[in-house]
């Protein structure tokens, strides 16, 4: 399943409240989303490793929702260390907390059954901006 359902494997790993990404046996080069090749140099051979689930927010938007439907939301976009760029959400901040330029931790929060990565900031005071 982990080489012919790329999706599938990883959010089985997910529900399993693991998180796993793709390097590339080619090149060496981390990959996200799941995939059943390297978009870098097109090699087949993707490992499953554990990230270091540290990265930087690199974009920041608040959904506004009324409070019935759950309050407003942050959606972000945050920058693996391991050079890869993923949607997900801070959730141990308010959404207008949350700055371009803070230092966050993944972490597998389970919802209904299913997985999902989310991040919660290590150090609130942004960086200088995306590396």
């Amino acid at each position: 399943m982990s080489e012919a359902q790329p999706q599938a494997f990883y959010q089985a790993e997910l529900d399993a409240g693991r998180w796993r990404i793709q390097r590339c046996g080619g090149c060496g080069r981390h990959v996200f989303f799941p995939r059943v090749g390297c978009p870098h140099c097109g090699d087949a051979a993707l490992d499953w490793v554990a990230p270091s689930g540290l990265g930087t927010v690199y974009a920041v938007t608040t959904l506004r929702r009324k409070p019935a439907e759950g309050g407003d939301l942050n959606v972000s976009l945050v920058d693996l260390d391991e050079g890869v760029r993923m949607m997900s959400r801070i959730a141990n901040q308010a959404p207008a907390a949350v700055r371009i330029g803070q230092r966050v931790q993944a972490r597998v929060e389970t919802k209904d059954s299913q997985g999902l990565v989310v991040f919660d900031v290590i150090d609130a005071r942004p960086t200088e901006g995306p590396a």
